[in-house]
């Protein structure tokens, strides 16, 4: 596909066509800080408002909804209101090493909230969807000074979260509340109202931000123990919206249906930053974004009205969106489909290219990367299955490591191993030190966790997620090729497939599958499908579950966690139903523990006390060769 040579909005150079390495290397011989002439996010934003101050750069719609009108809000009220949020901030004394923590769905003071906190501070978007305890724990290592949250609105449960929670956050001081009450004794005010009574023409603070100063923290990795914070410079994410400007069709006026969370690097920097740094238009879908299934619904009539060049998202809504049908919608503006998050499956690239007649651009990257690090280039042969080469300036190598992620040697080409990365987007480290042991497998270069092959043109193949390998015995089966295969069937709209364990083997594949709406299909059908279609006979799984919904991420990734704790359940339960008396009953459950990592807990109700010791002993024998833990419960016979 060729691109016009338009102007980059943050250097005044034309944008190159990038078709080969030799173009690559002709690019990069101009040093990547020449290229660079903005050295804040705020910066940034004010160089895309200043192409068309009076262009939209946000849509808002309350519900995703083609036929409703949008607020519409052009960059200069948009670079006004995030210039009032950053005074806000800066009259409740945040200064550069303070942070302000977000607690919001997608509404345009989530916009202005995000980008003025970075103005002056550090800004700390947290999912609100996650539990209070969790959010307490990302609050305190966050050092959260002032919050930024949605008040008491039907519907929404985050306030009272807050409630719960803000007596154990020692150095808040104060919260700010969108769609609430202020509460002076409390030290809680209206947002919008103290926004109103700020200048929006220049920053209070007169700060002259660096671009190695920190601009925010993004929490990452699991839900258990010290949250891992991301810490992000400011050069960090303009590299992102830099790169993306070289590499997408995110130009000037262009409209880009947004859907994802401000909590995850997708949606506040490759969607996000990207976009409005460029002079482009959000079209926000509402505040539960592509989780409101209202949006998919209407994904079709939406793109007919918004005319959107690109058409993204994570992967499971790309696939929810195929069982929509276009009808007689108008979707010839769709210059390039793209997603990310996790792979994209080859089929349901396939049937964008063939439907639609549009490259697909998968895209590869990490919270760590400031989000996309590798992609499909546009001027490049695309590889379905493959997620290109890295963005100019970017590095991308796979390497063998020990048991602490510490460097052993280099992959060659095709060999599998851990995939490695370093450029401008990488970032320094986690804002707790005890988070970095095995980050980095040499200085520079983070150690992604996933596992992954270079082939001899240089493009990336993603070949699985190292701790999401199914180990049987001793032979490691890549759950995302059997996942592909699933894929290529009509019926199917989503798969993954976890290890389960067993006593003999360690784990065996098992599947998860929800089908397209109104489908139905024979289990045994659907697994001879898979089993015709998979070379190795130890890869095809051996139980298969429907299930409906999916469990996914707040940004719609699939949560494998939850299905591996299912799948373990599922079989010890199995195992035991046999051997429990007719007149007792059985409960298993599997769950996360702080000291086991996962625990296995049998409850027996109604085995007579003279039978509960052998019942015991028949229990431990068949579960200790298991390597998950178990412990047995019984409670007193009726």
């Amino acid at each position: 596909m060729q691109r016009a040579h338009l102007l980059d909005r943050f250097t005044g150079s034309s944008l190159p066509l990038i078709q080969s390495d030799a173009d690559v290397a002709a690019f990069e011989a101009t040093p990547y800080a020449e290229r660079i002439g903005v050295q804040s996010t705020y910066a940034a934003l004010q160089a895309g408002a200043a192409f068309q101050p009076d262009a939209p750069a946000i849509q808002f719609l309350a519900r995703p909804d083609a036929e409703q009108e949008p607020v519409v809000i052009t960059h200069a009220q948009f670079m006004a209101r995030v210039t009032q949020a950053a005074n806000v901030f800066h009259e409740l004394q945040v200064g550069p090493h303070d942070v302000v923590s977000l607690l919001l769905p997608l509404v345009p003071q989530s916009f202005y909230a995000l980008f003025g906190a970075q103005a002056v501070g550090i800004a700390n978007p947290v999912n609100p969807l996650l539990a209070p305890h969790q959010l307490a724990e990302i609050l305190i290592a966050a050092k959260t000074k002032v919050l930024v949250v949605l008040g008491p609105v039907p519907g929404s449960d985050i306030w009272d979260k807050v409630m719960q929670i803000k007596g154990q956050l020692p150095q808040l001081q104060t919260i700010l509340v969108v769609q609430g009450e202020t509460d002076e004794a409390q030290s809680i005010y209206n947002f919008d109202e103290r926004m109103a009574r700020c200048p929006d023409h220049a920053l209070q603070s007169s700060r002259l931000i660096q671009s190695s100063d920190t601009a925010g923290y993004f929490h990452t990795g699991g839900t258990t123990g010290t949250p891992k914070l991301v810490r992000h410079s400011h050069a960090n994410q303009i590299y992102q919206a830099w790169a993306l400007r070289l590499t997408m069709p995110i130009e000037p006026g262009g409209s880009v249906l947004f859907g994802l969370p401000l909590f995850h690097v997708g949606g506040a920097l490759t969607q996000g930053l990207a976009v409005l740094a460029n002079g482009g238009n959000l079209v926000v879908l509402g505040p539960a974004g592509w989780r409101d299934p209202v949006a998919v619904q209407n994904v079709w009539r939406l793109v007919a009205r918004y005319q959107p060049t690109l058409w993204g998202g994570v992967p499971t809504v790309l696939a929810a969106a195929l069982s929509v049908p276009v009808g007689d919608a108008d979707v010839s503006s769709i210059r390039v489909a793209s997603g990310g998050g996790s792979a994209i499956p080859v089929a349901v690239c396939k049937t964008y290219a063939q439907q639609f007649q549009v490259p697909v651009l998968e895209v590869y990257g990490m919270t760590e990367t400031s989000s996309v690090h590798v992609m499909s280039h546009p001027d490049r042969p695309i590889r379905l299955g493959s997620v290109g080469h890295p963005l100019p300036y970017s590095r991308v190598r796979i390497v063998k490591v020990d048991s602490e992620g510490h460097y052993l040697g280099e992959c060659a080409p095709q060999e599998i191993g851990v995939v490695a990365m370093s450029g401008p987007g990488v970032f320094s480290g986690y804002l707790s030190d005890s988070h970095n042991q095995g980050a980095f497998v040499e200085p520079g270069w983070v150690n992604s966790g996933d596992l992954g092959r270079l082939d001899e043109d240089g493009y990336l193949w993603i070949t699985g997620r190292a701790k999401d390998l199914i180990i049987r015995g001793g032979h490691n089966i890549d759950p995302m090729a059997i996942e592909e295969v699933f894929f290529q069937h009509p019926a199917v709209a989503l798969a993954a497939v976890v290890g389960q364990p067993d006593a003999y083997a360690g784990e065996l594949p098992v599947a998860y599958v929800q089908l397209k709406p109104g489908v139905t299909v024979d289990p045994g059908e659907l697994l001879d499908f898979v089993r015709q279609r998979t070379p190795e006979r130890a890869a095809v799984p051996v139980r298969l579950t429907f299930i409906d919904p999916m469990p996914l991420t707040g940004v719609g990734k699939i949560f494998k966690p939850t299905l591996r704790l299912d799948a373990a359940q599922r079989m010890v339960s199995d195992v035991l139903a046999v051997h429990v008396p007719a007149s007792a009953s059985l409960t298993v459950t599997v769950a996360a523990h702080e000291v086991h990592g996962q625990l296995i807990t049998v409850t027996l109700n109604g085995v007579a006390l003279a039978d509960q010791t052998a019942l015991e002993a028949q229990i431990h024998a068949l579960l200790d060769p298991l390597v998950m833990p178990h412990q047995v419960i019984f409670h007193k016979a009726q």
